[in-house]
């Protein structure tokens, strides 16, 4: 299997467990981020694609999800949807959910520097940042659910300072 198509299944399996998490959780906030999650891995999966068949493009890579997610967690704190209790199983799925994203990231950087196109090296990197902001975000739900007090966590996440490749 040849880096495009490993990529394009990654991308493809990240999709489906974030349908499946979407359809597990039972706040909407989180079935609304679970399904910005899902189209982001769908569209990557399409710019990947693209690549992989020379018909370049370009990632637009979204910072505006970053902000969207900021804001349903700001709405789920104003309107108290907090979560009751989370099931242990839950949150090893929101937990393997933020380790796949780490490791698809490692992956893109890893093949990024094995690559002699700049195309394809800076799809590759381009990729690795936004993988980076998925983990960011599952890492903030992992602590919303982990202690949900209100006023407590969402002023201490730094949804500015995210890391550029």
């Amino acid at each position: 299997m040849d880096i495009f198509e490993f990529a394009m299944q990654m991308e493809k399996d990240g999709e489906n467990y974030y349908h499946e998490l979407m359809n597990a959780a039972t706040l909407p906030g989180l079935k609304k981020i679970f399904g910005f999650l899902a189209a982001e891995e769908a569209k990557h999966y399409a710019y990947v694609e693209k690549l992989q068949q020379k018909k370049g493009g370009t990632l637009n890579t979204a910072p505006e999800v970053l902000e969207n997610v900021k804001n349903i967690f700001l709405e789920m704190k104003e309107g108290k949807q907090l979560p009751d209790t989370v099931t242990q199983q839950a949150k090893n799925a929101y937990i393997k959910a933020r380790d796949i994203e780490e490791k698809s990231r490692k992956f893109y950087l890893e093949k990024a520097e094995e690559v002699t196109d700049e195309e394809a090296k800076s799809l590759l990197l381009s990729l690795a940042k936004e993988e980076h902001n998925h983990y960011y975000i599952m890492e903030n739900i992992i602590e919303f659910i982990s202690r949900p007090e209100p006023g407590n966590w969402l002023e201490n996440a730094e949804w500015h300072h995210l890391e550029e490749y």
